[in-house]
């Protein structure tokens, strides 16, 4: 069933939420929705366990506020979910920004209700380079790309879409009815929720929060990510007490897409 959760007056959050069993909270990535697993929520139903989706506010059903996209209120925003659906022992996935949001919500709410940690492709210690940080995306090219989204958001969809997924392996995997699907999910989000969230990708920095995170601990990541590259993962391994990382050769960023069948393997070892 899908739920409408006010996480504060006046904005409801959407959540998606399937099966019986163990909980499984997913947090999707920048600019999709928590229809980006639905391969995952239907083989997971199946298996056993409890499937909640939230669509983070200005994406997907949610409401589109004007302000609140910081991770530390989009945090928040988790916890307001938590606890209407009074979870406990859930496992949190996170992919991207959705890692991202995650890895605060571990700091800022001590891992509150939560047993395992999954972190996909995860936009951190932090998205963008900086004086001390070598890694990730450059400021001025973040910068490009929320001015791409304000002048012809469609195509920076495209664009991004294109980066997404690994070269060579879309060609045998990936259809391009499913790269216009994931398109789709895109263009659901409202154009404001679309910048803010990304701004706040560029500008946050989770490097004091990885070292609080106390909870078991799996990285997901895939060798050919473009858009949140391997040494991203590298720091989060370094950073979060024995963490283990599961390496995907033939993955871009989307590495559940690129190589579904074993990232579905790799997801029930993790629940399991």
């Amino acid at each position: 069933m899908g739920h409408y959760i006010e996480v504060e007056k006046n904005v409801r959050l959407f959540v998606e939420d399937i099966g019986s069993g163990p909980p499984v909270i997913f947090l999707h990535g920048w600019p999709l929705n928590s229809r980006m697993f639905e391969y995952q929520f239907t083989l997971l139903s199946e298996q056993g366990f409890r499937c909640i989706g939230i669509d983070q506010r200005g994406f997907g059903k949610s409401y589109a506020p004007a302000t609140g996209y910081g991770y530390d209120r989009l945090a928040d925003d988790v916890k307001a979910v938590i606890d209407y659906l009074k979870l406990d022992q859930a496992y949190l996935v996170g992919f991207s920004v959705g890692g991202a949001i995650a890895v605060r919500y571990m700091a800022r709410h001590g891992g509150y209700g939560i047993r395992k940690l999954a972190l996909l492709g995860v936009a951190a210690p932090s998205f963008t380079q900086r004086d001390d940080f070598p890694y990730g995306m450059k400021r001025e090219d973040a910068d490009a790309q929320i001015a791409a989204v304000k002048k012809d958001r469609p195509q920076l969809l495209r664009d991004f879409g294109d980066k997404f997924l690994a070269k060579g392996a879309d060609a045998d995997v990936i259809s391009e009815p499913f790269k216009d699907w994931l398109q789709q999910l895109g263009l659901e989000a409202s154009a404001w929720g679309t910048v803010r969230t990304f701004e706040s990708l560029r500008d946050e920095d989770l490097r004091a929060d990885i070292l609080q995170i106390k909870t078991a601990t799996t990285i997901f990541h895939g060798s050919l990510d473009t858009i949140c590259p391997p040494e991203l993962a590298k720091q989060q391994l370094n950073g979060i007490d024995g963490s283990t990382l599961v390496t995907f050769e033939q993955s871009g960023h989307g590495m559940l897409f690129d190589e579904p069948a074993r990232f579905n393997k790799e997801l029930l070892a993790f629940l399991k």
